[in-house]
């Protein structure tokens, strides 16, 4: 797709992990897009149902915006990690549904509407699916009160408003 103005060096912590470790292009793909937000983010191995390719990385954004954003980062973030850059894009011209074609494997970035449309993962409901999450950092579990809630007398006191998550109480009297 080309970014050439883009001058971020920084990469994705996941897909420097993952690269690190050695793990397929697909996988990280896929962890660029799920950077970027990507929803649904999963590797299919479909080599032994298509000829023309071994993987199809299938995500969305929630809009046109995003589609963009996920599949440049994918493109991007795979440069950065010393991988390929797409044979083939399409879907440029309206950002429905963007496929990068790496050769080896595709990567399908859809609208929700779209994807709901096309259902690749019902079409391809026969080929394993690839756990590229499984090889990423642990991430320590978020506890309430060290993210900034410990000794706040409000967090917990229903006329604040505030809840002890630190998201505002509902009004229940309306």
């Amino acid at each position: 797709m080309g970014t050439p103005n883009r001058t971020s060096t920084v990469v994705d912590a996941d897909v420097a992990a993952l690269a690190a470790a050695g793990e397929p292009w697909p996988s990280i793909a896929a962890a660029a897009a799920s950077s970027k937000l990507g929803e649904g983010t999963l590797v299919l191995a479909v080599g032994d149902a298509l000829v023309v390719t071994d993987h199809f990385v299938i995500t969305n954004g929630n809009n046109k915006r995003q589609v963009r954003a996920i599949a440049d980062e994918v493109e991007h973030q795979l440069k950065l990690v010393g991988g390929p850059s797409p044979v083939r894009t399409e879907g440029l011209d309206s950002f429905e549904w963007v496929l990068l074609d790496y050769g080896a494997f595709v990567v399908h970035v859809f609208t929700p509407e779209a994807r709901e449309y096309y259902q690749l993962e019902r079409l391809w409901k026969d080929c394993d699916q690839l756990d590229w999450q499984k090889h990423l950092p642990a991430r320590p579990a978020v506890d309430s009160a060290a993210a900034g809630n410990a000794g706040d007398p409000a967090s917990d006191d229903p006329a604040s408003g505030h809840a002890a998550s630190g998201h505002a109480a509902s009004d229940e009297e309306e």
